[in-house]
């Protein structure tokens, strides 16, 4: 994919894409802050940040009715490392995009209604995705399993509704001025829009705003686990469940595109060995079976989980045993050629897929420029995988000893 990267006085790094088969601009602005950032008796600021942005910055207070004016639609996401923002409007119409998210860069409106607003909708959410939901809380079970410094122990909605309940004006003030500036983002523009047109609106719009000092990162790295864990909890949820975790490395190293096709191989598709082995088996223990990876910035895990049709103690027992086995395998057998062939080529397929529109492709830039990677060069590195660095990160990550595994079980 060509693009033109260039980076403003106030230190705001600008990558464009010129696109004429759309007549669609597509505006994409990452900033460096996540859940990571937060304090942790305020957890969950960074997903209300996410909601904050859209409630009124210093000269427009209606982000949304003035974008949908342009024809334009917009939304947003939060992780544990990030939080990006994006637009999508008529290339005849991009200028909008441009002024409205300088203007919120610039400075909210810090609006006490809008705080109470927002944290009242998050607080809301909180209840809806964890409380009141099947499964609800199991990233904060296992999380808690997995971390004990380290920031990435609370998920990013936060530990609990109490934490946004307590969140104030002063705080909300501080944590703009650390970290949302122009030399803590990453804009992509991509469209049907030239490279002298966003450079001119750049500076136009983004030229004036000053850069900040960024709140340094000064939590602790997350020690070696000191052994294996395990908690069974007991839940209103349909099945039992089986959550076995293990630490790994961060994004952007070997072992972790390794990780992301290992966790291929064992449960994309039927083809997969979970589904061969664990679903369409003689057993009939399992409705369901799942591999991922956390693919945060720092070191997170690799999580396989099973769902099973009964939660007897000998089900549970010999549903843990396959799972188990499964690992075992794929630490001391080589992935077949074909295997590995397969997981490379699902990457690649879903790569090129999500490069198809506009706003896919300002999102990966976005991203590529805050990783200092250059985006042609990703599917060569999972190409350059062996059979034999599969099982070696099989062996490094997959351990018994660092294992934490989390059972849920239906309340009776």
């Amino acid at each position: 994919m060509e693009y033109n990267l260039f980076t403003l006085d106030n230190g705001l790094r600008v990558v464009h894409h010129a696109d004429t088969s759309t007549a669609m601009v597509a505006l994409n602005l990452l900033y460096n802050v996540g859940a990571r950032d937060e304090d942790s008796h305020l957890t969950g600021m960074a997903h209300l940040f996410e909601h904050l942005m859209f409630g009124g910055s210093v000269n427009i207070p209606d982000f949304d009715g003035a974008l949908e004016m342009a024809g334009g639609t917009n939304n947003a996401w939060t992780s544990d490392d990030f939080t990006n923002f994006w637009d999508l409007l008529p290339a005849e119409n991009a200028e909008t995009a441009f002024w409205l998210e300088s203007d919120r860069m610039l400075s909210l409106a810090f609006s006490p209604n809008s705080l109470e607003v927002q944290r009242g909708v998050v607080i809301e959410e909180f209840k809806q995705v964890c409380l009141n939901r099947p499964y609800g809380d199991v990233s904060h079970r296992l999380r808690e399993m997995l971390y004990s410094v380290h920031p990435y122990r609370y998920p990013t909605i936060g530990k609990e509704p109490e934490h946004i309940e307590r969140v104030g004006m002063e705080d909300v003030r501080r944590f703009f001025h650390s970290h949302y500036a122009p030399n803590n983002a990453v804009m992509a523009v991509v469209g049907n829009i030239s490279l002298e047109r966003v450079r001119h609106l750049a500076e136009k719009w983004f030229g004036p705003i000053p850069s900040r000092e960024i709140a340094p990162r000064q939590y602790p790295a997350e020690p070696a686990p000191a052994g294996s864990k395990r908690s069974v909890i007991h839940r209103q949820v349909p099945q039992a469940c089986i959550i076995k975790a293990f630490p790994m490395e961060r994004y952007g190293t070997h072992q972790y595109i390794c990780a992301d096709l290992l966790t291929d191989i064992l449960a994309s598709g039927r083809a997969s060995r979970f589904y061969r082995s664990l679903l369409m088996g003689d057993s009939g223990l399992f409705t369901s079976a799942d591999a991922s990876i956390a693919g945060t910035e720092e070191p997170g895990y690799l999580m396989v989980s099973g769902r099973l049709r009964s939660d007897s103690p000998e089900a549970l027992a010999e549903a843990e045993q396959m799972l188990d086995r499964e690992l075992t395998r794929i630490r001391e057998e080589l992935p077949t050629a074909e295997e590995l062939l397969r997981a490379q080529n699902r990457f690649e397929s879903n790569y090129l897929f999500n490069q198809l529109n506009a706003l896919d492709k300002a999102r990966n830039l976005a991203m590529a420029v805050m990783h200092g990677e250059n985006p042609d060069d990703t599917v060569a590195r999972y190409r350059a995988v062996t059979p034999a660095d599969i099982r070696q990160a099989a062996n490094e990550i997959l351990r018994s000893e660092s294992s934490s595994t989390l059972i849920i079980l239906p309340e009776k």
